[in-house]
């Protein structure tokens, strides 16, 4: 399947906008989206940080960050029903999580496993299922072996390491 085809499938789920395709749907609005929740929020919050008159430049900076990433992740975990939310707020900590191990071995963990992973060739293997497997079979070792990029630690361990920091890992 062409990637147009494949774009063509996805389109079909936008009935609003069929010819958006996914990329500039899921991530090309952002900067609009952006611009909307300034609109939104903006205000409000900048209103409330001001009127922490005792507190530093740097807390009010801070604090105003917090609260805005807040609404954010409130706003998206209610526009999913509970079931989606639930497998999303799994997924946005797992990510989150990979991008502290990332940042505190200044490494970038999904590259490292591309590397390893796109070594295998799916002409050594005599059927696609053989082949899946194999793929399948490297990245589970992979996540779960220590590395030398992470201090030896295994990209897993580091994740949960990182999540326990936070407790969002339970």
């Amino acid at each position: 399947m062409t990637k147009n085809n494949e774009e063509g499938t996805v389109n079909d789920l936008f009935e609003e906008e069929p010819g958006i395709p996914l990329e500039a749907q899921l991530w090309g609005k952002n900067p609009k989206r952006t611009q909307l929740l300034r609109d939104l929020w903006f205000d409000q919050i900048a209103e409330q940080i001001d009127e922490e008159k005792e507190m530093p430049e740097d807390a009010k900076r801070e604090l105003l960050f917090m609260m805005t990433a807040n609404s954010v992740l409130d706003m998206v975990m209610e526009s999913l029903p509970d079931d989606l939310s639930l497998e999303l707020s799994y997924c946005l900590d797992h990510m989150m999580g990979l991008s502290a191990v990332n940042k505190k071995y200044d490494v970038d963990i999904l590259e490292a496993n591309y590397e390893v992973v796109s070594k295998i060739k799916r002409d050594d293997y005599n059927t696609d299922e053989e082949f899946e497997a194999a793929v399948i079979d490297k990245e589970e070792k992979w996540w779960a072996v220590g590395k030398q990029l992470l201090g030896g630690r295994s990209p897993n361990d580091a994740i949960a390491e990182a999540l326990s920091k936070y407790g969002l890992n339970k």
